[in-house]
């Protein structure tokens, strides 16, 4: 990954994290993104007191307040000059329904609309840099929650009826559905998209919940898979010849596995892509 710039949202801690040091060793330019500037500076040394000489830079923005993709889009389209590798990663999991300042249900437009926004904002620049021995990729980090999730079209918002879970499956579900409509949109273009199941993995990614829902994440914490074991698939998709030129599909475990049957309904995916360019203004 010599000379290959790859952007890592939610870089912090966990998976992020781990998928950026992984990215680090291989020997990328690093572009890290997280919403707490203090813990973005301390992965950033991190990463670079295990990979002395690493290139690593820093970006603060919340993803889930849209004005703030749009500037962080437009700082890295100003410093970087190329885009190899855009890996979505940031989310988490709310057990009471907040709005966002765009007046959006959290869920839904942190771990949904965030990978919607900055993708295509930073579309251009991705296409830009294809035509080497390398094609650029979209690497979404998607759940198999998403099998349990289905596209609420008369409540997607949660307005009538939250629950946390939920509105995660929806939203991972949400990660597949937009994957799948963008390849379609990709090809041809030397860009390719994936998604990925990471495993249930021991990371700070419930810490906003509480409840029932937080006393279970509790009790199975000492089972789940560790961060690196859950950057696996991450760091396949990012980096493997193996996955050279493969668009459209779901990941697990570095295997090419079948999503839900709700994912591969080609109208659902439409009609999440048009809803979601409606949500982010880009209609």
């Amino acid at each position: 990954m010599r000379d290959k710039t790859c952007l890592v949202t939610g870089a912090t801690s966990g998976i992020g994290y781990e998928t950026a040091l992984g990215l680090a060793r291989a020997g990328a330019h690093l572009v890290l993104v997280g919403r707490d500037g203090d813990r973005l500076d301390r992965s950033g040394d991190a990463i670079q007191a295990v990979v002395p000489g690493a290139r690593v830079d820093l970006y603060r923005a919340d993803l889930s307040s849209q004005a703030e993709i749009r500037r962080l889009a437009a700082e890295i389209r100003a410093a970087c000059p190329r885009l190899d590798v855009l890996v979505n990663n940031a989310g988490a999991i709310f057990d009471r329904r907040e709005a966002t300042v765009d007046g959006l249900e959290r869920t839904w437009a942190l771990d949904h609309l965030g990978y919607v926004l900055l993708t295509l904002e930073l579309l251009d620049l991705l296409k830009a840099s294809a035509g080497g021995a390398f094609s650029p990729r979209i690497v979404n980090v998607a759940s198999a929650a998403h099998t349990r999730g289905r596209i609420d079209f008369a409540d997607l918002q949660g307005a009538r009826s939250y629950r946390g879970m939920r509105a995660y499956a929806q939203a991972k579900l949400g990660n597949v559905l937009f994957t799948y409509a963008l390849a379609r949109r990709l090809a041809g273009s030397g860009v390719t998209a994936n998604a990925l199941h990471p495993g249930v993995i021991n990371t700070g990614f419930a810490k906003n919940t509480g409840g029932v829902l937080g006393v279970g994440w509790g009790l199975i914490r000492p089972f789940l898979k560790s961060p690196a074991d859950g950057a696996a698939t991450s760091l396949y998709l990012a980096s493997s010849p193996a996955v050279e030129g493969v668009s459209g599909r779901y990941f697990s475990r570095c295997r090419a596995v079948e999503s839900s049957s709700e994912s591969r309904d080609e109208a659902v995916q439409e009609r999440v892509w048009s809803l979601s360019l409606e949500q982010v203004g880009r209609t």
